[in-house]
């Protein structure tokens, strides 16, 4: 049996207010392939399927498609849990009437104990999944005294262990931070204080872990406790990742193979550094100019519309830092000082670059006069 697990979709989401839902289809489109060329026979999906509890209507129209795509035209079993972006209740709309299709919603917490049961090629294998839940509702619900993430998680998965059948595989679907993991800029806390952390050790009896929630692709505890990460970079801290799917290869005998597949995006991110028109030659004659970049200018003087500047050749720069205008003193502090002395620089740059020359020395001595009168008011305020 052949399985394809992936996770955080994270559909109708923006980066720095772009949509990104075609960069999404495209993608997606490629996971199609990817399970048509590898023969995959079902597919798990491990929450943050929407960005999201109210999604945007174009991405419950893209999911409509890719289901469809899956389930009616290849005929394949998906199953689903929900994340912490998604709305479970919406998620699971018609969840009863879909399970015909092959469609399985799993994002009650009341059924997280009730399996999943795929028949292929005679090999049988259970797969019980975990919606998102936060501690509250797993002690509200079931009446148990849990405090934490890594409780109630437990809780969960030694109930799922006690119905587990003597002779069948076992997968275990699950949204959730497992200690140890690295997070990205783009994952929401799971809540304040640091205390969303749960154990892998009561997860290492299961065949596979198909886990959701961090965006890069590892493993905890064992290379089948795994996160297959998102599939597409949500954030300029995860510009180094590949993100991609899951193969998983299962027998009678338990897993034999786990490969992660690449998703190559129609266009990547990058964080760029350096000096504008360095920059700016790189940029003409750079083959994925299109690319979402995040630039880093050193340049030590004040530049009139740098932003403007960089998109004439790097249409997409979606965010400035401007590192080189902002000495520091020990680390830490800004060297108040220094940013004196260089105030009439800075300006004699921003006037050069307006009106084409140089200040004349009474212009500056002028400014001189001004920028020093601001800064006394400053002092005495």
């Amino acid at each position: 049996m052949r399985l394809l697990h992936t996770a955080d979709w994270h559909l109708g989401r923006l980066f720095h207010n772009l949509s990104l839902l075609d960069d999404q289809r495209h993608v997606l489109s490629q996971l199609l392939e990817i399970i048509d060329r590898e023969k995959v026979e079902a597919v798990l999906i491990a929450g943050d399927i929407y960005d999201r509890s109210v999604p945007p209507s174009a991405a419950v129209t893209l999911l409509d498609e890719v289901l469809h795509a899956l389930c009616e035209v290849r005929k394949l079993p998906v199953i689903m849990i929900s994340g912490n972006h998604d709305g479970a209740e919406r998620l699971r709309f018609g969840a009863r009437h879909l399970r015909q299709a092959g469609l399985h919603i799993l994002s009650d917490l009341a059924d997280f104990a009730t399996p999943v049961t795929l028949t292929i090629d005679g090999v049988e294998v259970d797969v019980f999944g975990i919606p998102y839940a936060d501690p509250e509702h797993v002690r509200s619900h079931f009446k148990v005294d849990v405090h934490d993430f890594d409780g109630a998680h437990r809780y969960l998965v030694e109930r799922i262990s006690e119905q587990r059948h003597p002779t069948r595989r076992c997968i275990l679907m699950s949204h959730c931070f497992v200690a140890g993991g690295s997070a990205s800029d783009s994952e929401r806390p799971l809540t304040l204080g640091g205390a969303e952390s749960v154990a892998w050790e009561p997860m290492q009896g299961f065949d596979y872990v198909a886990l959701g929630h961090l965006h890069g692709p590892q493993y905890r505890g064992g290379e089948h406790i795994r996160y297959s990460g998102s599939i597409l970079k949500y954030s300029f801290s995860e510009a180094r990742q590949h993100k991609g799917v899951t193969l998983v290869d299962l027998d009678a005998g338990g897993v034999t193979k786990i490969e992660q597949i690449t998703l190559l995006p129609s266009r990547e991110v990058r964080v760029l550094e350096g000096e504008i028109d360095a920059l700016i030659a790189q940029g003409r004659t750079d083959k994925n100019a299109d690319d979402y970049l995040l630039v880093r200018l050193t340049d030590r003087h004040a530049i009139l519309d740098p932003m403007g500047k960089l998109r004439e050749v790097y249409p997409n720069v979606l965010h400035l830092e401007k590192p080189g205008m902002l000495e520091t003193r020990g680390g830490q502090q800004l060297d108040r000082e220094r940013l004196r002395f260089d105030a009439l620089d800075m300006f004699g740059d921003f006037f050069n670059q307006t009106s084409g020359e140089a200040m004349s020395e009474e212009q500056a001595r002028a400014m001189a006069e001004l920028i020093n009168q601001l800064q006394r008011d400053e002092a005495q305020g």
